[in-house]
């Protein structure tokens, strides 16, 4: 037999491979924008306001998915308009099925409208949305790929007093937050006071060659929808369209009248308005009234570059998306362009705070009592703040000093085993005992002294 060979089974060797970028730090995605703790406070004032007026004006809370079919926005918002041609995120999901992150809220909130057979509800209905929208646009100041928006939307209401309940609000909002606006106010009309008008439109792009100092998006809008060219805020559109015709001189005598009226009640409330020819938005949804709101700067009244809310009517599109015929209006604000006028203005927040309590505690058998009467003093309704992680009882007088807390309750191992808590005043430092078990009328009593002076 022939002998067989010695095969020496060789060890495979391992390659040591170093993880590239094993301490890489990530950073956020391009035009997203993190909140952190300072800045909330502007969220919760503005939230705060935004939640007052809808409430007060009969809106009613609503909520719908982050994520849609993406028909829903190509059918509502238009396929040729610069949301879904360029700045919707739009993907397949696992099922095979296109689905789009929600760049703007109306759509929804008419799918949910016609879904949830709203019509059969006492009319109009009148929503009240807060929530992000995304959309893949270029950043700048003010304009970020996720924003928050609020949104309130009647619906089954065709009077004018219903746009102007919106505008009115909209004022009203950024009033009282102490920020100056102006509404920029157009109506564009119905669809067939529109035919007339576009037939001039084009007619006045064709004249002297204005249609070649057009951008390359409104040379492709003066085929698929020259209403827009109005819109652009390229520098040589703007000067293109000098002169041109004005939407208002074509309106028929419904929406004329519609309109009319609507400016009457704006001067009655006397509400700061612009009656802005160029207005037009852009949107294909929209019909007869529609509105911008403007920042006031100091230096060269309203600005509308980047305008801090907008909407407008749009009767039509209920029964577009497949629901009954339904008159219907809305508007929506930026909560990060609002927070940036805020700031830009240095206007003063009052603290919302206001009587805070401070429990301070010192040694392991005071801090577990400390648990127990801060639960106690919570549930009985009164502001009261810790730093149960601090042992040291200057850094948590420090802390109670640097929220600006009217009193510290302060228990240490003696006051734990005699029953009783310090009670230190933090304008003026005098300290007392007080018994434990009747602390929340004391610090009832000392509130209301304090409110007296």
């Amino acid at each position: 037999m022939p002998r067989r060979k010695n095969i020496k089974m060789q060890k495979p060797k391992i390659k040591e491979v170093k993880e590239k970028n094993a301490s890489i730090l990530f950073s956020r995605l391009k035009g997203m924008k993190d909140i952190l703790f300072d800045e909330y406070k502007y969220w919760d004032l503005v939230i705060k306001k935004a939640t007052e007026l809808a409430r007060a004006y009969g809106f009613r809370r609503i909520e719908t998915p982050v994520l849609e079919n993406t028909k829903l926005y190509e059918r509502s918002t238009g396929k040729g308009s610069d949301i879904v041609t360029k700045e919707m995120y739009t993907f397949i999901d696992k099922n095979g099925e296109k689905i789009s992150l929600r760049p703007e809220a109306t759509p929804s909130l008419v799918r949910a409208y016609i879904e949830h057979g709203m019509f059969n509800l006492p009319q109009p209905v009148k929503m009240f949305w807060l929530g992000p929208i995304f959309r893949h646009d270029k950043p700048q100041a003010g304009r970020y790929r996720q924003a928050t928006q609020f949104d309130l939307e009647i619906f089954g209401e065709e009077a004018p007093v219903a746009d102007v309940l919106l505008i009115l609000l909209a004022y009203n909002f950024f009033c009282e937050l102490q920020v100056n606006v102006q509404i920029q106010i157009n109506s564009i009309g119905c669809e067939e006071c529109r035919k007339e008008y576009l037939v001039k439109l084009l007619e006045f792009y064709k004249e002297r060659g204005r249609r070649s100092k057009l951008c390359g998006d409104c040379k492709k809008r003066i085929v698929k929808n020259p209403l827009r060219l109005l819109d652009c805020k390229e520098e040589k559109c703007l000067e293109a369209r000098e002169e041109a015709p004005q939407i208002v001189d074509y309106l028929c005598d419904s929406c004329r009248e519609h309109f009319i009226k609507v400016l009457e009640y704006l001067d009655e409330l006397d509400i700061n308005y612009n009656l802005n020819p160029y207005l037009v938005r852009g949107l294909d949804y929209y019909n007869r009234t529609v509105f911008e709101i403007w920042a006031i700067e100091e230096e060269g009244g309203a600005q509308g570059k980047l305008a801090l809310g907008g909407g407008g009517r749009y009767d039509g599109l209920v029964k577009y998306m497949g629901g009954r015929p339904t008159p219907a209006c809305g508007f929506a604000v930026g909560i990060e362009r609002t927070i940036t006028k805020i700031r830009e203005k240095n206007i003063p927040l009052k603290s919302e705070e206001g009587d805070l309590i401070f429990l301070a505690q010192l040694g392991e058998q005071a801090r577990r009592k400390a648990f127990a009467i801060f639960e106690e003093l919570r549930r009985a309704g009164f502001k009261v703040r810790q730093a149960f992680t601090k042992d040291s009882l200057k850094v948590q007088l420090e802390e109670a000093n640097r929220i600006g807390a009217k009193f510290s309750l302060i228990l240490g191992q003696k006051e734990v085993m005699d029953g009783t808590i310090l009670f230190r005043d933090m304008d003026s430092g005098i300290q007392e005992i007080v018994n434990q078990k009747r602390i929340k009328e004391d610090i009832e009593k000392k509130l209301n002294l304090n409110k007296g002076k």
